[in-house]
Formats: structure tokens, sequence, C-alpha cells
């Protein structure tokens, strides 16, 4: 009788384990989720990291070299050399769009900000 009673109980502290492991909220659902967050964390570091190393040559091209500072300039400011001829390439108009000059077109004048040495 004693040998049943003990196997009963076991059995039930068995399955009260397993529930514990399975079904609670402590249990292996949290250890999914966790592991899901590490991966989803993971490929985000790895994103940020490819663009912290091209940050960071940029940076150095920048510090380093001066044809990165003038590309810059030229790109983003719209630079252009001493006696060198800036020309605006616009493309023809569509057929009932309204087009509008670009600024100093009708005039002539340069429409670059400054000019590199």
């Amino acid at each position: 009788m004693t040998i049943r009673i003990m196997a009963g109980l076991l059995a039930v502290v068995l399955m009260l384990l397993q529930y514990r492991i399975w079904a609670s909220p402590d249990g292996m659902r949290e250890v999914w989720r966790l592991e899901k967050a590490i991966d989803v964390q993971s490929a985000e570091n790895t994103r940020l990291e490819t663009r912290n190393r091209t940050l960071a040559a940029e940076v150095r091209d920048l510090k380093e070299g001066r044809k990165a500072i003038e590309e810059r300039a030229r790109t983003d400011l719209g630079m252009v050399k001493t006696n060198e001829t800036f020309f605006q390439v616009v493309p023809p108009a569509q057929p009932g769009t309204a087009t509008t000059p670009a600024p100093g077109a009708a005039t002539g004048q340069r429409t670059a900000q400054a000019d590199l040495p």
C-alpha cells in the first residue's frame, strides 16, 4: 500500500514540475521569448556595427583626404572650382505640367554657392 501511495505522490510531483516547465509564465515560453529577443537584438547590433564602420571610414576620409572634402562640397553644397563651368541638365517638360525656371537660369547667373580652390 505504501509503495502505491509513494508512486502516486511521485507521479503528482512529476506532473507539477512538468507544468512549471512547460505551461507557467516563467517556464519554456519565457526561454523561447528571450531567445527570439536575443536573435532580434543580435541582428540589430550587426546592422549598427556595419553602419558604424561605414561612418568611421567616412570620418577618417574627411580628416585625412582633401578629395573626400571636395566631393562632399560638390555633392552636398553644389560648389564649383575656379575656372570651372557649371552646367545643369534639365529633362524636357512633360505635356500638361507646369515648369518653373531654375534660380538664375534666365539671367545666366551661376547657381553654385562658392568656389573651391
